[in-house]
């Protein structure tokens, strides 16, 4: 239970601190908004149609009664009442113009906004996504990208609209009485002055409660994705996994309400306000009117002019408002879109395909020195854990020291080693998942860095120790090795991998949905699957980060005679904690502390007696006692 009061008490820490908008926010805007701008054109010309035809109605008001009513000439009461009608139609008509034009550039813009921080995103380095938090992330490309539509539409149409309104219906006024139009005017500071500090506050109240929102989303990504939802179920915290969403959502629920609350002062300021004021116009046109200083049309039209002043003094006093807390979604993007990717392409960058030689390319490492970036270089702390945020220090442990060692092109490297000596992170900088800190990486004699990313990455095949597969068919997954790849194609990489009988079997065979990060597989299944759409993409360069780990022996000796007929002519580059499967590699590199101790063959380094040789000793000593074990449990 201390988790749910912790994540309630927290509550007394949401009050929002700082949050300004950042300086040009605005001026960034009007690109993506100009994208429309036939629309726009449209927008506005509705608009100015609509703010016409209301401060024209109350004047034709006016006409009826001092003009046809109180003269007793029907005619003119008939025609100017069709006009009235007619200015509705019209004002009807605007406002659903408004409405469309702003509904395709609002959506347009959420469109263009989307898919620009989805491609930003996909371009970030590798270490950007081990630190950001999941929902946090998808928080900015919905919520954010969303009320971002807000800030379009309030700064195009309502503002547009509520100054071009309140102008003509103030000239209005003007025009009938300017003795009841100054003291109407008189309340109008009183709008105004309330609205700049609820701006202020409504501004801050909604980016914490944004922050809070992704809060929420990354507690429930994490939670109901399969793995979470096995962790929660096998210790038993269910309850007080349903407490700590309790308590996040309680936070949520509490900003909201003080988000509504300040909102709502407005309108019920404007109630208050309107009421007086027409009061008072109505007390002192009446006494105007009494002493024939004002026509009782004129009294009626100023009225009807009133309500309609005030309805745009009221938008123009909330619109601060309004666009401050929509300018703040547009804030959050732009600090998605301000981080700049760790990992970029060269400006004249080549074509790896254009440049190589025939063959399999070589793979070269040069005094490569490599360190994990720091979050301030290539993360944002409002979209990691909040208890990071602040609080990382900057990276300053080398993970690889002055590396050099060649990996001859269409032979096999194994590299081995105790866990946390560098393996992964070598075999992460051949396909740029990063990139060295000094030094060169090389494939096929040019700098990987001067190589285009789409060229490079077609090239390699990976192969992880975890390998992904997307919540769709084996066909889908297998196919975005290889778009279009037909269907002979399919069968004949899953035969290679030896799991096409398995598939074969399953009712829908390929179009089988393996489920969420393909839990619907075994692991030594989806492992196989990795593996066949890795031989379809057929790669010069293959990189296996223990690919067969979750195989059973069995498997795992078919796997390897399958895959010395695929990889042959092929580059590779295999880690591999089981040294018994890596006795048959062209080059053996023994990592420890990030650098290279020890380089050979199977043979030679067992002779050399060095870590590998006490590594392979070790795992042949310790899987002695347990095939005894399991052998004694079988004859049982």
């Amino acid at each position: 239970m201390a988790r749910i009061k912790d994540s309630r008490g927290a509550a007394d820490n949401d009050e929002p601190k700082g949050g300004r908008i950042t300086k040009g926010t605005v001026r960034r805007i009007a690109p993506y908004a100009m994208a429309y701008r036939w629309s726009v054109v449209l927008l506005l010309a509705s608009t100015v149609v609509d703010a016409v035809a209301t401060a024209a109605s109350p004047l034709v008001l006016k006409e009826i009664i001092d003009k046809g009513i109180l003269p007793g000439r029907t005619g003119v009461v008939v025609w100017l009442c069709l006009a009235v009608a007619a200015l509705s139609l019209i004002e009807a008509g605007s406002v659903f113009l408004v409405a469309w034009f702003s509904g395709r550039i609002g959506e347009g813009v959420v469109y263009d906004l989307r898919n620009k921080v989805f491609a930003h995103v996909q371009a970030q380095s590798l270490s950007f996504f081990t630190r950001t938090q999941t929902g946090a992330l998808v928080s900015r490309l919905n919520t954010d990208v969303v009320g971002a539509r807000q800030a379009v539409t309030s700064l195009l149409s309502d503002s547009l609209s509520t100054v071009l309104s309140l102008g003509l219906v103030l000239a209005s006024m003007f025009y009938l009485s300017w003795q009841v139009t100054l003291a109407a005017l008189v309340t109008v500071p009183f709008f105004f002055l309330p609205a700049r500090l609820v701006a202020r506050r409504l501004q801050r109240l909604t980016r914490r409660r944004m922050e809070l929102d992704a809060e929420l989303s990354t507690l429930m990504s994490e939670r109901f994705n399969v793995s979470g939802a096995v962790l929660a179920k096998l210790y038993g915290r269910a309850e007080d996994e349903s407490g700590l969403f309790a308590g996040k959502a309680g936070r949520v629920r509490d900003l909201a309400v003080s988000v509504i609350l300040y909102g709502r002062i407005l309108g019920v300021l404007t109630i208050v306000l309107t009421a007086l004021t027409t009061a008072l116009v109505y007390g002192l046109g009446g006494v105007l009117a009494i002493h024939g200083s004002l026509q009782l049309g004129t009294l009626v039209a100023m009225v009807a002019l009133l309500l309609r002043l005030y309805g745009p003094i009221n938008q123009l006093s909330g619109l601060q408002a309004s666009a401050m807390v929509a300018l703040v979604s547009f804030d959050r993007v732009f600090e998605i879109l301000d981080l700049k990717p760790h990992i970029d392409e060269a400006p004249g960058a080549r074509d790896l395909a254009a440049v190589r030689s025939e063959g399999a390319p070589g793979i070269s490492f040069e005094k490569v020195s490599f360190r994990y970036p720091s979050a301030e270089e290539d993360s944002l702390a409002s979209l990691g854990h909040p208890a990071a945020r602040g609080a990382e220090p900057a990276e300053e442990s080398w993970t690889l020291r002055d590396l050099s060692f060649d990996v001859p092109a269409g032979q096999l490297t194994a590299l081995v080693g105790p866990s946390g000596a560098g393996k992964t992170t070598i075999t992460q900088l051949v396909p740029r998942l990063y990139d060295p800190t000094v030094g060169t990486v090389r494939v096929d004699g040019h700098d990987v860095r001067e190589l285009t990313l789409q060229s490079l990455r077609d090239t390699i095949g990976v192969v992880t120790q975890d390998a992904h597969l997307f919540h769709d068919t084996l066909r889908a997954n297998l196919e975005y090795a290889r778009p279009g790849a037909g269907e002979q194609e399919l069968v004949e990489a899953l035969e290679a991998a030896l799991i096409w009988d398995t598939v074969r079997a399953l009712p829908q065979g390929l179009d089988t949905v393996v489920g969420d990060r393909g839990y619907r597989l075994s692991g030594g299944e989806k492992q196989r699957i990795a593996l066949a759409r890795l031989l379809l993409k057929a790669p010069r360069v293959v990189i296996l980060d223990e690919a067969t780990a979750h195989l059973d022996s069995e498997s795992e000796a078919a796997i390897q005679q399958a895959l010395k007929a695929a990889l042959s002519g092929r580059t590779s580059l295999v880690i591999a904690h089981r040294l018994s499967t890596i006795r048959e590699a062209d080059q053996i590199l023994v990592v420890a502390a990030g650098r290279v101790a020890e380089r050979g063959t199977h043979e030679e380094l067992l002779a050399a007696g060095g870590l590998y040789a006490e590594l392979y000793h070790t795992q042949f000593t310790q899987a002695e006692p347990l095939e005894e074990a399991v052998l004694g449990t079988d004859s049982r």
